[in-house]
C-alpha cells in the first residue's frame, strides 16, 4: 500500500503527542519551518526521498496566505504582459500535474470569460495572449484535461453570462484554468508527508535557531520551539533547516543577527468577497459540460476575478502594500468599495454591500524589488543559504509550490550523501490514489450510507478516495450524518473527522479551514460555533469552560473582522481586527 493511503496520514491528537515527543528527543535530516503550502510541500518532498523530516507551524496548517488565496491553480495570464514566459510555462505545467495526478479531487478545470470592451484591436491583442497561454500550457496535446480557448461573439458572450452589460461588452474570449480549495489542499500535502513518516506539529512556534558556534557564519543545527498548546518549550536538532515562512521570512532572517540574508520579502494584501450565486447572473456553458464560467476583468492596477465557488461567487482581488499585523490582515471598507466598484462596471445588476456573505484578506509574499508597486513585484521564487544548515525559500505563487519545495530540499540535501532526486511530480496526495474509482460513485455511496447523493458528491470533492473515513463515522453513529446548524453543506461527521484525522486543535481551525463556513455563510460561522465546539469536545475531551472560551473567542474574532471591514483605511481596520487576540497563546 502506498504511504499516502495508510492510517499514518491521520493527524489525530495521539499522533500529535507522538510527533511532539519524537521531535524533542531526536535528530532529523530536515526540519521545515512553516506549515503553508510551500513548507508542507518541502516536508513531503524530503520525506518522500527517504529523509527524516520534522514540520512545525506556529498556528494551523494553511493559517496564513495558503488559506486566503483566490483559490485558483493558474499560470497567471497577466504575467504574459511582463514577458514572464518561463514563469507562466512552469505554472501551467504544475497545473496539469495537479489536475491529472497530484490532486484531481481537489483541483478541477474551470472556464473563464475575458470580456472585450474595446474595438477589434483588443480581440487581436488578448487573443494572441490567450493563444500563447494555451501553447505554454500544452493545451493542444491529445487527451488534454484543460480545453483550448475559444472566441465568443457579443451574442454568445451575453448568453454565456447574462449578467454582463450589453452596452459595455463587445464579445469575449473563453479560456480555462483550474480551481482548488487551498486550505484542504495544503492539509492534504501535510497528511501525505505524514504518511511518508514526517513528524508534523502545528501550534509550534520557532523562537530561535540553534547555532554551532558564535561566529556570524556558524552553521544552523536546529531550532528552539514553543508548544502553544501547553506553553512548554523544546529543541529540535536537524542536519538542515528549511524556512518556508512566506511574509514572515524576514523574522527568520533576523534570528541570524549579522548573517541576516539580503533576501527581502514584501507583503501585498489581497482582499476577496464571497457572494451568493443569486447576486450575479451567470449561466452554465453547455459546451463546457454545463460548468459555470467565471470572469477575469482588467482593472487600472491589476486584474479582478469573478470565480464560481460551489453555489457562491468569490470576487477579488486587491493588490496593495501591507505593513501592519501579518497574522491577521484586515480588509477595510475602502478595499470592499474598490472591488464592488470594479465589478459593477460590467454588470447589469450592481452588487450591493448587503449582498456580501463573507470577506477575507490574505498576504502575498513578494520578493522585494526596486518598484514600490506590489503588482509589479516578482512572483518568481528564490532559494538562499545564508549560513550552512539554513535554507530560506520565498516568493512564488500557490500554483508553483511543488517546484519551490523541490528547489528548497535540493539545497537542504546538498550536504547529505546519497539523497535521491525529487519524486513529487507524479506523487498523488491523500485522497487522489483511487480517485478514478470513486469520482462517479456518489449514487452508490449515498445508497449505502443513507446520505443524500448531493451530500456525498460534496464529500467526494473534499476527501477524494478517503471518503470512507467520513462515511464510517456516520455508519458507526448515524447522528453524525446530520447537517450542521447554520451550514447545511457540511456534516457533523466532518467535524469529528477534522479533529480525529486532520489535526484541528481549535474551533477556528474547523470553521475557517477544514470547512469554509466562516466565509460561506452570512453569520460567518457564529450560528454553527456552539455545535461544532461540542463535536470537537467529544474527541478532544474539552472541559465546559474550555469549550465556552473557544466559542467566545470565535465570536469575538468574527465581530472584530466585521468592525475592521467598516473602517475607512488599513490602519484603522488593523486596529479593529486586533481587538480580538489570536486563540493560540503568545510566546
Amino acid at each position: 500500500m502506498h504511504p499516502g493511503e495508510t492510517d499514518r496520514t491521520l493527524l489525530s491528537p495521539e499522533r500529535r503527542r507522538a510527533d511532539r515527543a519524537a521531535l524533542a528527543d531526536g535528530v532529523v535530516d530536515v526540519l521545515v519551518v512553516g506549515g503553508g503550502v510551500t513548507g508542507a510541500g518541502a516536508a513531503l518532498d524530503a520525506a518522500s526521498r527517504g529523509l527524516s523530516v520534522g514540520l512545525v507551524e506556529a498556528r494551523d496548517w494553511a493559517a496564513g496566505t495558503s488559506s486566503r488565496s483566490s483559490k485558483l491553480i493558474h499560470g497567471g495570464l497577466r504575467y504574459l504582459e511582463q514577458f514572464a514566459f518561463p514563469l507562466v510555462h512552469e505554472a501551467l505545467s504544475e497545473r496539469a500535474r495537479l489536475v491529472q495526478t497530484i490532486a484531481p479531487h481537489l483541483v478541477t478545470p474551470l472556464p473563464f470569460l475575458l470580456p472585450l470592451t474595446s474595438p477589434v484591436w483588443q480581440r487581436a491583442y488578448f487573443g494572441a495572449g490567450v493563444a500563447l497561454y494555451d501553447v505554454l500550457g500544452a493545451a493542444f496535446t491529445p487527451g488534454r484535461e484543460i480545453p483550448r480557448h475559444r472566441h465568443l461573439s457579443r451574442t454568445k458572450t451575453l448568453a454565456a453570462f447574462p449578467g454582463l452589460r450589453g452596452d459595455v461588452v463587445r464579445g469575449a474570449i473563453r479560456y480555462w484554468d483550474a480551481q482548488v480549495d487551498d486550505a484542504r489542499h495544503t492539509l492534504a500535502v501535510v497528511r501525505t508527508a505524514a504518511g511518508y513518516g514526517a513528524r508534523v506539529l502545528s501550534s509550534a512556534r520557532v523562537t530561535g535557531l540553534l547555532r554551532e558556534g558564535d561566529a556570524p557564519d556558524s552553521p544552523v543545527v536546529g531550532a528552539r520551539v514553543s508548544d502553544l498548546t501547553d506553553g512548554s518549550s523544546f529543541t529540535v536538532r536537524a542536519r538542515s533547516v528549511v524556512a518556508a515562512t512566506g511574509v514572515w521570512s524576514d523574522d527568520i532572517g533576523s534570528m541570524l543577527g549579522d548573517a541576516a540574508p539580503s533576501l527581502k520579502v514584501r507583503a501585498s494584501k489581497g482582499v476577496h468577497l464571497v457572494l451568493p450565486r443569486s447576486a450575479i447572473d451567470g449561466a452554465h456553458l453547455e459546451e463546457a459540460g454545463g460548468t459555470q464560467a467565471g470572469l477575469i476583468l482588467r482593472t487600472p492596477t491589476s486584474v479582478l476575478f469573478v470565480i464560481p465557488w460551489r453555489d457562491r461567487w468569490i470576487v477579488g482581488t486587491t493588490d496593495t502594500p501591507w505593513r501592519l499585523d501579518r497574522d491577521h490582515p484586515a480588509a477595510s471598507s475602502a478595499d470592499i468599495d474598490y472591488i464592488l466598484d470594479q465589478v459593477n462596471r460590467v454588470l447589469v445588476r450592481p452588487v450591493r454591500p448587503d449582498d456580501i456573505l463573507g470577506v477575507y484578506a490574505g498576504l502575498r509574499p513578494l520578493l522585494a524589488g526596486e518598484s514600490d508597486e506590489t503588482s509589479r513585484l516578482s512572483r518568481e521564487h528564490a532559494v538562499v543559504t545564508p549560513v550552512p544548515g539554513l535554507v530560506l525559500v520565498a516568493g512564488g505563487k500557490y500554483t508553483t509550490y511543488r517546484v519551490m519545495a523541490e528547489d528548497a530540499v535540493d539545497a537542504a540535501a546538498a550536504g547529505l550523501p546519497g539523497v535521491p532526486p525529487s519524486r513529487t511530480q507524479r506523487l498523488p496526495l491523500v485522497g487522489a490514489h483511487r480517485w478514478g474509482d470513486v469520482r462517479g460513485a456518489a449514487e452508490t455511496l449515498a445508497a449505502a450510507s443513507g446520505l443524500s447523493e448531493e451530500a456525498v458528491e460534496r464529500l467526494l470533492h473534499r476527501h477524494g478516495d478517503r471518503i470512507g473515513d467520513v462515511l464510517d463515522l456516520v455508519r458507526r453513529d448515524p447522528s453524525l450524518g446530520r447537517p450542521l446548524t447554520g451550514a447545511p453543506d457540511y456534516l457533523a461527521a466532518e467535524v469529528v473527522h477534522a479533529v480525529s484525522a486532520e489535526g484541528a486543535l481549535h474551533l477556528d481551525d474547523v470553521l475557517t479551514r477544514r470547512t469554509r463556513i466562516s466565509i460561506e455563510t452570512e453569520h460567518r460561522g457564529v450560528e454553527s460555533a456552539a455545535e461544532v465546539a461540542r463535536l470537537m469536545a467529544s474527541v478532544h475531551g474539552w472541559e465546559p469552560d474550555f469549550l465556552a472560551r473557544e466559542v467566545a473567542h470565535y465570536e469575538a474574532r468574527v465581530e472584530a473582522e466585521r468592525e475592521s471591514q467598516r473602517m475607512p483605511d488599513d490602519r484603522t481596520a488593523d486596529a479593529a481586527r486586533l481587538g480580538a487576540p489570536d486563540v493560540r497563546a503568545t510566546v
